[in-house]
């Protein structure tokens, strides 16, 4: 009987030995895994070393700065002090009698010239004064003539015509008196000016003396009226220069100097009147006007001080601060100790010298021995908010 032949099966194909690939470095073999993490070292490394080389390129670039010159300036700060404008000559002119106002020209604001008749009092009183006056004085004159005569025919003694003679001389003296009055019944410009103030109106009645008008007088000129208080008045002397500014006149900065110092203070306040006369005003300027004053005395002349401007001053603690100067193209801190802050100045008591050069715009960014650029422009300043200039041409 044939059997069919059984196939023998294949011989299975050798196992594989790993799935894993080899790869190889140089002659050492190394599993991918290995490969992969020296590959992510060599990136990290090569990572750092770039970090390292920017680091080391945005730390020697330098610091755009702007620098100044430090200046010389008194020693003690300036007075500063709020007053009023008023004409140098304020005259209030009045009635020497009293009386009902007949009549008042002008108006407040308005110019005037020497001479100019400005207010005027009933005079129908004042007139009859003068009258009655005059009567008795022609009365008496007459008497002492007809006297005279009498003496000379001897009807009368010499005691009699005396008598006579001092009548007659009081009536003279009364109608002087009375004409006198009448004079002052009118007020009359005394001087150039400007109307300041009219204190009545028409018809009023008004005491004798009592101000009708306030005319300021236009050559006199200006002054600012201050009010200080002691340890500011001993400082001043007559002809300090003074500056001047005032809010109806925005940027402008009058010259002027202390004219009058007062050697007793105000009883109420407690402080002492001072002046200063402007040299040079405008010609729309009025009393009443709000001053701002900044007074030089002169004891602050005779010694000096350093100023630089207050951007220079950094890491301030107390009276004591520091400041950067520029040396080739670094920055080198020199500590100093300040007098005082006046504006936008710091007075230095020592440190610094006037004449050198110091680190303004962009000293707050700075540290010492740091590279620096100095620029022109404030905006290119490290820390500047300020627009770029616009492009010359």
């Amino acid at each position: 009987m044939h059997h069919p032949r059984i196939p023998t099966p294949a011989p299975a194909a050798p196992r594989a030995r790993s799935l894993r690939r080899v790869v190889h470095l140089g002659r050492t073999p190394v599993s991918p895994r290995a490969a992969a993490g020296i590959a992510l070292t060599a990136a990290l490394l090569a990572l750092l070393a770039g970090c390292s080389e920017a680091g080391s390129t945005a730390a020697e670039k330098p610091t755009p700065v702007r620098v100044a010159a430090a200046t010389d300036g008194p020693a003690t700060p300036p007075i500063a002090a709020t007053g009023t404008v008023a004409s140098k000559d304020e005259i209030r002119l009045s009635f020497k009698l009293g009386g009902v106002v007949r009549r008042i020209a002008v108006e407040e604001g308005a110019e005037v010239q020497q001479g100019q008749r400005l207010a005027e009092i009933e005079l129908a009183e004042v007139g009859a004064q003068v009258e009655q006056a005059r009567q008795l004085a022609d009365k008496a004159q007459r008497d002492l003539e007809r006297g005279e005569r009498l003496h000379d025919d001897q009807v009368i003694s010499l005691e009699q015509l005396q008598d006579l003679r001092t009548q007659a001389s009081v009536a003279r003296a009364a109608l002087r008196s009375a004409q006198f009055n009448l004079g002052f019944s009118t007020i009359v410009a005394p001087r150039d000016g400007v109307v300041l103030r009219r204190m009545v109106e028409e018809r009023e009645q008004v005491a004798p003396g009592a101000t009708v008008l306030l005319l300021g007088a236009r050559d006199s000129g200006y002054v600012v009226q201050l009010a200080l208080a002691d340890r500011e008045v001993v400082q001043l002397k007559l002809g300090d220069p003074a500056e001047v500014r005032m809010d109806a006149y925005p940027g402008k900065v009058f010259a002027a100097r202390v004219s009058e110092i007062s050697r007793a203070a105000d009883e109420r306040a407690r402080l002492f009147p001072v002046e200063v006369r402007l040299e040079s005003t405008p010609a729309q300027l009025a009393s009443g006007l709000v001053a701002k004053v900044t007074l030089s005395p002169a004891s602050a002349r005779e010694t000096r001080l350093t100023y630089v401007p207050i951007a220079a001053v950094v890491e301030g603690d107390r009276d004591r601060a520091s400041v950067f100067l520029p040396s080739a193209d670094r920055a080198k801190r020199r500590p100093v100790r300040v007098a005082f802050i006046t504006g936008d100045q710091v007075a230095l008591a020592e440190g610094l010298a006037p004449g050198e050069t110091v680190v303004t715009d962009g000293a707050l960014y700075l540290q010492d021995d740091e590279r620096i650029a100095v620029v022109e422009d404030p905006s290119q300043a490290v820390g500047s908010v300020l627009p770029p200039a616009p492009p010359v041409g």
